[in-house]
């Protein structure tokens, strides 16, 4: 299990557009001041929500720095991933998915998706994967 230092994270807090209690991990975009959870892979993460919350409440989403994330499926450490079509960590390939952003680095490997692993994200600063 990877360690990951708690903390130096940057956080920004919005209402949230819908239900996301079950979404802690998942990617949300930001659009008309409130955050959902991305719906297509060529979004552009406005970050990794911390805590699922109740529609209308404070989302807490972490735009930078350690994050736990839901994956979409296998994902090496090491390996860069942006959001899927249903908000969890989808592996990008430089070159491939170059309508895709990548805003992250695996730190632990995940098998299957729905699983949480450690991450390091970069939503301030998207770049596609070409």
């Amino acid at each position: 299990m990877t360690t990951v230092p708690q903390g130096g994270e940057i956080r920004v807090s919005f209402p949230a557009g819908a239900d996301l209690s079950a979404k802690a991990g998942y990617f949300v975009e930001l659009a008309t001041g409130v955050v959902t959870v991305c719906n297509a892979a060529t979004d552009i993460p406005f970050g990794v929500l911390a805590e699922g919350v109740a529609s209308g409440l404070q989302a807490e989403v972490i735009v930078f720095g350690p994050a736990k994330v839901v994956v979409d499926g296998a994902l090496a450490q090491g390996e860069l991933f942006g959001t899927s079509a249903d908000g969890q960590a989808d592996k990008k390939i430089p070159g491939t998915d170059t309508t895709e952003y990548a805003v992250g680095i695996a730190l632990e490997t995940a098998t299957t998706a729905g699983e949480k692993i450690s991450a390091l994200i970069n939503c301030v600063n998207p770049h596609r994967a070409a």
